[in-house]
Protein backbone atom coordinates (compact mmCIF):
# COMPACT_ATOMS: atom_id res chain seq x y z
CA UNK A 1 0.00 0.00 0.00
CA UNK A 2 2.79 2.43 0.91
CA UNK A 3 4.55 1.69 -2.38
CA UNK A 4 1.34 2.34 -4.31
CA UNK A 5 0.74 5.64 -2.51
CA UNK A 6 4.36 6.64 -3.18
CA UNK A 7 3.91 5.93 -6.92
CA UNK A 8 0.64 7.86 -7.00
CA UNK A 9 2.31 10.78 -5.22
CA UNK A 10 5.21 10.79 -7.67
CA UNK A 11 2.85 10.71 -10.66
CA UNK A 12 0.73 13.51 -9.18
CA UNK A 13 3.76 15.70 -8.45
CA UNK A 14 5.15 15.01 -11.92
CA UNK A 15 1.88 16.07 -13.55
CA UNK A 16 1.76 19.16 -11.34
CA UNK A 17 5.31 20.06 -12.33
CA UNK A 18 4.48 19.51 -16.00
CA UNK A 19 1.46 21.78 -15.75
CA UNK A 20 3.54 24.43 -14.01
CA UNK A 21 6.26 24.29 -16.67
CA UNK A 22 3.63 24.43 -19.42
CA UNK A 23 2.09 27.49 -17.80
CA UNK A 24 5.42 29.25 -17.38
CA UNK A 25 6.45 28.51 -20.98
CA UNK A 26 3.18 29.28 -22.75
CA UNK A 27 1.56 31.94 -20.59
CA UNK A 28 1.99 35.41 -22.08
CA UNK A 29 1.39 38.80 -20.56
CA UNK A 30 -1.29 40.85 -22.30
CA UNK A 31 0.63 43.18 -24.65
CA UNK A 32 0.25 46.92 -24.53
CA UNK A 33 -1.29 48.44 -27.64
CA UNK A 34 -1.47 51.82 -29.33
CA UNK A 35 -5.05 52.93 -29.97
CA UNK A 36 -6.16 55.57 -32.42
CA UNK A 37 -6.85 56.04 -36.14
CA UNK A 38 -4.08 53.64 -37.22
CA UNK A 39 -5.66 50.83 -35.21
CA UNK A 40 -9.08 51.53 -36.69
CA UNK A 41 -7.52 51.58 -40.16
CA UNK A 42 -5.91 48.18 -39.59
CA UNK A 43 -9.22 46.80 -38.37
CA UNK A 44 -10.93 48.18 -41.45
CA UNK A 45 -8.34 46.56 -43.70
CA UNK A 46 -9.04 43.24 -41.99
CA UNK A 47 -12.82 43.31 -42.39
CA UNK A 48 -12.43 44.55 -45.97
CA UNK A 49 -10.22 41.55 -46.75
CA UNK A 50 -13.06 39.31 -45.55
CA UNK A 51 -15.75 41.24 -47.46
CA UNK A 52 -17.69 42.53 -44.45
CA UNK A 53 -20.42 44.15 -46.61
CA UNK A 54 -21.19 40.64 -47.85
CA UNK A 55 -21.42 39.36 -44.26
CA UNK A 56 -23.69 42.25 -43.31
CA UNK A 57 -26.10 41.25 -46.08
CA UNK A 58 -25.94 37.49 -45.40
CA UNK A 59 -29.53 36.73 -44.41
CA UNK A 60 -29.09 33.21 -43.06
CA UNK A 61 -26.18 31.01 -42.08
CA UNK A 62 -26.06 27.54 -40.59
CA UNK A 63 -23.20 25.48 -39.21
CA UNK A 64 -22.27 22.70 -36.82
CA UNK A 65 -19.83 23.43 -34.01
CA UNK A 66 -17.46 20.52 -33.30
CA UNK A 67 -20.16 18.02 -34.32
CA UNK A 68 -22.13 18.76 -31.13
CA UNK A 69 -24.14 21.97 -31.66
CA UNK A 70 -26.23 22.58 -34.78
CA UNK A 71 -27.21 26.15 -35.71
CA UNK A 72 -29.61 27.87 -38.08
CA UNK A 73 -29.16 31.63 -37.73
CA UNK A 74 -31.76 33.86 -39.36
CA UNK A 75 -30.00 37.20 -39.31
CA UNK A 76 -32.97 39.02 -40.86
CA UNK A 77 -35.34 38.31 -37.96
CA UNK A 78 -32.53 37.87 -35.40
CA UNK A 79 -33.38 34.34 -34.28
CA UNK A 80 -31.22 31.25 -33.87
CA UNK A 81 -32.38 27.65 -33.85
CA UNK A 82 -29.95 25.58 -31.82
CA UNK A 83 -29.95 21.80 -31.36
CA UNK A 84 -27.75 19.78 -29.02
CA UNK A 85 -28.29 16.35 -27.51
CA UNK A 86 -32.08 16.01 -27.26
CA UNK A 87 -32.63 19.76 -26.83
CA UNK A 88 -33.89 22.31 -29.33
CA UNK A 89 -34.14 26.03 -28.58
CA UNK A 90 -35.19 28.98 -30.69
CA UNK A 91 -33.16 31.85 -29.28
CA UNK A 92 -33.51 35.61 -29.59
CA UNK A 93 -29.94 36.79 -28.90
CA UNK A 94 -30.94 40.45 -28.70
CA UNK A 95 -32.74 40.04 -25.37
CA UNK A 96 -31.60 36.56 -24.30
CA UNK A 97 -35.15 35.23 -24.59
CA UNK A 98 -36.07 31.97 -26.20
CA UNK A 99 -38.49 29.15 -26.75
CA UNK A 100 -37.73 25.56 -25.81
CA UNK A 101 -39.38 23.12 -28.16
CA UNK A 102 -41.19 20.36 -26.28
CA UNK A 103 -41.09 22.61 -23.23
CA UNK A 104 -43.97 20.64 -21.74
CA UNK A 105 -41.44 17.93 -20.97
CA UNK A 106 -39.46 20.25 -18.69
CA UNK A 107 -40.07 22.12 -15.46
CA UNK A 108 -39.99 25.93 -15.68
CA UNK A 109 -36.54 26.19 -14.08
CA UNK A 110 -35.23 23.63 -16.58
CA UNK A 111 -36.68 25.65 -19.47
CA UNK A 112 -34.93 28.81 -18.25
CA UNK A 113 -31.70 26.88 -17.76
CA UNK A 114 -31.86 25.53 -21.32
CA UNK A 115 -32.41 29.04 -22.71
CA UNK A 116 -29.43 30.37 -20.73
CA UNK A 117 -27.33 27.43 -21.90
CA UNK A 118 -28.32 28.12 -25.51
CA UNK A 119 -27.31 31.77 -25.03
CA UNK A 120 -23.87 30.79 -23.74
CA UNK A 121 -23.40 28.22 -26.50
CA UNK A 122 -24.33 30.73 -29.19
CA UNK A 123 -22.01 33.40 -27.81
CA UNK A 124 -19.08 30.99 -27.82
CA UNK A 125 -19.80 29.09 -31.02
CA UNK A 126 -20.69 32.12 -33.15
CA UNK A 127 -17.37 33.68 -32.13
CA UNK A 128 -15.54 30.97 -34.07
CA UNK A 129 -17.83 31.65 -37.00
CA UNK A 130 -17.71 35.41 -37.34
CA UNK A 131 -15.40 37.04 -34.76
CA UNK A 132 -13.38 39.02 -37.33
CA UNK A 133 -16.54 40.81 -38.44
CA UNK A 134 -17.22 42.01 -34.87
CA UNK A 135 -14.17 44.22 -34.29
CA UNK A 136 -16.26 47.38 -34.60
CA UNK A 137 -19.12 46.16 -32.40
CA UNK A 138 -20.31 48.46 -29.58
CA UNK A 139 -18.06 48.11 -26.56
CA UNK A 140 -14.92 47.19 -28.52
CA UNK A 141 -11.57 48.89 -28.16
CA UNK A 142 -8.91 48.50 -30.87
CA UNK A 143 -5.17 49.01 -30.73
CA UNK A 144 -2.04 47.97 -32.60
CA UNK A 145 0.56 45.71 -30.98
CA UNK A 146 3.99 44.68 -32.21
CA UNK A 147 4.33 40.91 -32.53
CA UNK A 148 7.50 38.94 -31.84
CA UNK A 149 8.39 38.86 -35.55
CA UNK A 150 8.11 42.64 -35.76
CA UNK A 151 4.80 42.69 -37.65
CA UNK A 152 1.66 44.42 -36.47
CA UNK A 153 -1.22 42.65 -34.78
CA UNK A 154 -4.69 43.98 -34.11
CA UNK A 155 -5.64 43.93 -30.44
CA UNK A 156 -9.37 43.99 -29.70
CA UNK A 157 -10.87 44.20 -26.21
CA UNK A 158 -14.58 43.59 -25.60
CA UNK A 159 -15.52 45.80 -22.69
CA UNK A 160 -19.18 44.73 -22.76
CA UNK A 161 -21.53 42.21 -24.33
CA UNK A 162 -21.39 38.45 -24.68
CA UNK A 163 -20.97 35.94 -21.87
CA UNK A 164 -17.46 37.03 -20.81
CA UNK A 165 -16.98 40.79 -21.21
CA UNK A 166 -13.42 41.99 -20.70
CA UNK A 167 -11.79 39.38 -22.92
CA UNK A 168 -9.00 40.53 -25.24
CA UNK A 169 -7.81 39.06 -28.53
CA UNK A 170 -4.91 39.80 -30.86
CA UNK A 171 -5.46 39.07 -34.53
CA UNK A 172 -2.48 37.97 -36.63
CA UNK A 173 -2.90 38.92 -40.29
CA UNK A 174 -1.29 37.87 -43.57
CA UNK A 175 0.07 40.29 -46.16
CA UNK A 176 -3.46 40.84 -47.47
CA UNK A 177 -4.72 41.62 -43.94
CA UNK A 178 -6.74 38.42 -43.76
CA UNK A 179 -6.72 36.76 -40.30
CA UNK A 180 -4.55 33.65 -40.10
CA UNK A 181 -4.48 33.25 -36.31
CA UNK A 182 -5.75 34.70 -33.07
CA UNK A 183 -4.18 34.92 -29.61
CA UNK A 184 -6.56 34.98 -26.66
CA UNK A 185 -6.61 36.46 -23.19
CA UNK A 186 -10.00 35.16 -22.07
CA UNK A 187 -11.43 34.46 -18.63
CA UNK A 188 -12.36 30.89 -19.58
CA UNK A 189 -8.82 30.02 -20.71
CA UNK A 190 -6.14 29.01 -18.19
CA UNK A 191 -3.21 30.43 -20.16
CA UNK A 192 -2.86 33.93 -21.56
CA UNK A 193 -2.02 34.26 -25.23
CA UNK A 194 -3.26 30.84 -26.33
CA UNK A 195 -2.95 30.80 -30.13
CA UNK A 196 -5.53 29.35 -32.51
CA UNK A 197 -5.22 29.29 -36.28
CA UNK A 198 -7.87 30.85 -38.52
CA UNK A 199 -7.80 28.81 -41.72
CA UNK A 200 -9.59 26.75 -44.37
CA UNK A 201 -11.76 29.63 -45.53
CA UNK A 202 -15.10 29.02 -47.19
CA UNK A 203 -16.73 31.75 -49.28
CA UNK A 204 -20.49 31.82 -48.76
CA UNK A 205 -22.82 32.53 -51.70
CA UNK A 206 -23.12 36.08 -50.36
CA UNK A 207 -19.35 36.53 -50.72
CA UNK A 208 -18.58 36.51 -46.97
CA UNK A 209 -15.56 34.46 -45.91
CA UNK A 210 -15.69 32.00 -43.00
CA UNK A 211 -12.71 30.14 -41.52
CA UNK A 212 -13.73 26.56 -40.82
CA UNK A 213 -10.69 25.34 -38.84
CA UNK A 214 -9.03 26.76 -35.74
CA UNK A 215 -6.10 24.68 -34.50
CA UNK A 216 -4.61 25.21 -31.05
CA UNK A 217 -0.83 25.00 -31.50
CA UNK A 218 -1.38 22.75 -34.57
CA UNK A 219 -3.11 20.09 -32.46
CA UNK A 220 -6.69 20.40 -31.17
CA UNK A 221 -9.11 21.78 -33.76
CA UNK A 222 -12.13 23.95 -33.02
CA UNK A 223 -13.82 23.01 -36.28
CA UNK A 224 -16.97 24.23 -38.00
CA UNK A 225 -18.69 21.89 -40.42
CA UNK A 226 -21.75 22.04 -42.66
CA UNK A 227 -21.26 25.80 -43.07
CA UNK A 228 -23.76 27.13 -45.56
Amino acid sequence: MKKTLRIVSIVFLSLLALLLVTYLVLNEKLPEGQSGPDADELAQLMVTALNKPAWDTTKTVSWTFKDIHDYEWNREVHTVKLKWDDNEVILNPADKSGIVLNAQNHALDQVNKLINTAWDYFNNDSFWLCAPYKVFDPGTERSIVTLKDGTQGLKVTYTSGGSTPGDTYVWILDDDHKPIAIKMWASILPIGGMKFSWENYLTLPSGAMIAQDHYLYNSVNIDLTKVR
